[in-house]
């Protein structure tokens, strides 16, 4: 039934002559795009527009992300900024995109505050991983030109945060992140962003970390309470104990 189905979509698609290079040209304009885009464009119904779908997808002109979204691009990066509303591109992603780390990573991390039954999809050999934020920490992004598209993209500064606040770098790598890229980082705004988020054991880590690095920490003195956490989360609690930050020195600064 789907194969005369395809059969006779076949012929119809060849009557109508769809110009496949003005509807690509079109299609092009969006990073990603939907059934209804489609639809707008060629002015068709439901039906006709999943038979074009599956002729480009079957020329290969195309790319399905997932259900109802594809793309004429292959770019990942793009694909991953331009899923879900509102989300930005953090974490690993956002570090190696400031040049801030040499190692690559084959993971793209989207923050959003919203709530996706698959929380990873393959595209293109790159995993995309969502992250659901609560609205509190849901900030801290920009608007940037990539590749002749927008996307949207964690601070630098917030970068790292997320980072550790989802555990997606070892503090460890963050710590050398950091003290890599001084000049290149704004440590008022990174302060910024750990009060707003009032993450006790954030502030603990980071304020360490800062104090370390001669970097004035009196405004997170008051959020330090009397909890011990490890430096470093992807290692073991062993270590000293620094009282000022109430933190476990398993990591050697």
């Amino acid at each position: 039934m789907i194969t005369n189905y395809y059969q006779k979509s076949k012929k119809i698609l060849e009557n109508k002559r769809i110009n496949k290079i003005d509807l690509l040209r079109n299609l092009s304009k969006y990073p990603v795009f939907n059934l209804k885009i489609l639809k707008d464009i060629t002015n068709k119904n439901s039906s006709y527009a999943k038979l074009i779908v599956y002729r480009l997808k079957k020329a290969n002109l195309i790319y399905e992300i997932e259900k109802n979204k594809y793309s004429v691009y292959s770019d990942a990066f793009i694909i991953a900024s331009n899923l879900l509303w509102p989300s930005y591109i953090s974490c690993w992603s956002a570090v190696r995109y400031y040049n801030m780390t040499e190692q690559l990573t084959s993971s793209i991390f989207i923050i959003t505050p919203r709530t996706r039954k698959k929380t990873q999809i393959m595209f293109n050999n790159a995993k995309i991983v969502f992250i659901k934020a609560s609205r509190k920490s849901f900030f801290g992004y920009k608007k940037e030109n990539y590749n002749n598209f927008d996307i949207f993209i964690a601070e630098k500064e917030k970068a790292l945060i997320d980072s550790a606040l989802f555990k997606k770098i070892s503090f460890s790598e963050i710590i050398e992140i950091i003290k890599n890229n001084k000049k290149n980082i704004n440590f008022n705004l990174l302060i910024d962003y750990l009060l707003k988020i009032n993450n006790s054991t954030l502030i603990k880590r980071f304020g360490y970390l800062l104090d370390k690095l001669n970097i004035s920490t009196e405004r997170l003195k008051k959020l330090i309470n009397s909890k011990y956490v490890p430096l470093d989360y992807a290692l073991a609690k062993k270590g000293m104990k620094n009282k000022k930050f109430k933190v476990i020195e398993n990591v050697v600064l």
